[in-house]
């Protein structure tokens, strides 16, 4: 008679190749057909660039989203806006909801989920498992659920999320927002502070009378952010 520890540890070895091998082809069906892009909107080939730096659950990140919605709205033809996931470490459900906003971008929809995860943040952002809600947006906004569901496991968009909360870090990003106005970091104290300083880049003439923003001089020197 065989001993069978032997044999126990053949239905081991296949056992466990078996979950290794289904493993392999589940992560291999996650990742097929996401296109890695940046999550731009407005004008892409404008000269003027405002990247954010952005936590979904990040309370301040949410009240942010209508003004930059308002700037986009009145001067997108003027203006690229890109935004990047810095999810800090203590906002659990931020890494979740990144994913789902990336999810839906591969089906051409990031700022359609973008836009309805942070309007509903009081929401979802108290929920233990958000995901329920998120997978109540993709139905709201028309997503193909089952290919959303895929892509929120996709490591390709994990790695995305990775690399944008790395690429922050190494300039310095530490809190969200974090916005950089054609590559300089921005920093205000007023919301209208915060609108004069992409005007004064983009189109002067809509400025407030009381801005204190000082606007590039026609030597081309850089705007100056002195707040």
């Amino acid at each position: 008679m065989k001993n069978p520890w032997v044999i126990i540890g053949i239905i081991v070895v296949v056992l466990f190749g078996g979950a290794i091998w289904y493993s392999g082809m589940a992560a291999e069906k996650n990742n097929e057909g996401v296109v890695v892009e940046a999550n731009v909107k407005g004008n892409s080939e404008a000269v003027t660039t405002l990247v954010k730096y952005s936590d979904f659950q990040c309370p301040a990140c949410a009240t942010f989203y209508p003004v930059v919605a308002e700037l986009l709205e009145e001067n997108g033809d003027k203006l690229r806006f890109e935004y990047k996931h810095f999810p800090l470490p203590v906002h659990t459900s931020a890494q979740p909801a990144a994913l789902a906003a990336e999810a839906a971008g591969q089906q051409g929809k990031f700022y359609e989920m973008h836009d309805m995860i942070f309007e509903n943040q009081a929401e979802w952002s108290r929920a233990a498992v958000p995901n329920a809600f998120f997978i109540q947006y993709a139905e709201e906004i028309g997503l193909d659920i089952d290919a959303f569901r895929r892509h929120q496991n996709s490591s390709i968009l994990r790695d995305k999320v990775r690399s944008n909360f790395e690429e922050g870090r190494e300039l310095g990003v530490t809190g969200t927002p974090t916005f950089f106005l054609n590559g300089e970091r921005m920093s205000f104290s007023t919301y209208p502070e915060f609108v004069d300083q992409i005007l004064a880049v983009i189109d002067p003439s809509q400025l407030s009378e009381d801005s204190t923003v000082e606007l590039e001089s026609s030597s081309g020197s850089d705007v100056i952010f002195g707040i």
